[in-house]
């Protein structure tokens, strides 16, 4: 794979990209969200408002990978409106709570099997779900870098947990990599068979030292990189 630049998004410009890699992703190939709910081409919702994005960039410039961290606001998170919780979640403070979500991929960037068991949960699973946790052969570097994002700045922000929706496969592929999530409700149907998870970052931090050394020295020397440029 092409070299890919990984950032943080914060311009108009960079973040229209991001909307409309959303709206092509989201309303036009998986169905969704409606488009006549987006007219101007550009998936957007209330919470980007409250949300910190994140961007995957080809050599060339062009954004092929998104993900956003919600922080916590008035609106509150889109798990606890969609979902119900059988887990008792009082005890977080709502300032170092973020949800992950809009994970969106350039379609000329997943592959058919990867992209129908991870977000479908259909047909078998890819090759990186019977190799070692850091083969880097087989792992999904978008996805890994961006999650390496959201890492990073949410230990700047001193976020202790992670909410987040996802499908089976998804859950999985990250879990093989030693990111565990708890599930913490039922699955239901929203875009398809989705559970609602919650993540500890230190019990995360702790899970991929153990299982994934690689990763854990990538993640948390990017972090002491950022943490000295400030």
């Amino acid at each position: 794979m092409a070299p890919i630049h990984f950032k943080k998004v914060s311009s108009a410009v960079e973040l229209e990209e991001v909307y409309r890699l959303r709206y092509k992703v989201y309303c036009e190939e998986r169905g969704f969200e409606k488009p006549e709910d987006h007219p101007d081409g550009l998936e957007i919702d209330a919470f980007d408002r409250h949300s910190v994005h994140f961007g995957a960039f080809n050599e060339m410039g062009e954004l092929i990978g998104t993900a956003r961290i919600i922080l916590n606001s008035g609106d509150g998170f889109p798990l606890e409106k969609n979902c119900v919780l059988s887990s008792d979640v009082s005890l977080i403070e709502r300032e170092r709570l973020g949800e992950i979500s809009r994970l969106a991929l350039k379609k000329e960037y997943r592959r058919r099997a990867e992209d129908n068991f991870i977000y479908n949960d259909q047909g078998d699973a890819p090759p990186e779900f019977h190799s070692v946790p850091n083969d880097r052969r087989n792992r999904h570097e978008i996805v890994i870098g961006l999650y390496k994002l959201i890492y990073i700045e949410s230990r700047k922000r001193g976020l202790t947990h992670w909410y987040t929706v996802m499908a089976k496969g998804l859950y999985l592929l990250l879990k093989r990599m030693g990111i565990f999530f708890q599930p913490i409700g039922p699955t239901i149907e929203y875009h398809g068979q989705r559970t609602p998870y919650l993540g500890g970052i230190e019990d995360i931090e702790a899970a991929v030292a153990s299982v994934n050394p690689a990763l854990f020295h990538e993640a948390t020397e990017e972090l002491g990189r950022t943490q000295v440029k400030e």
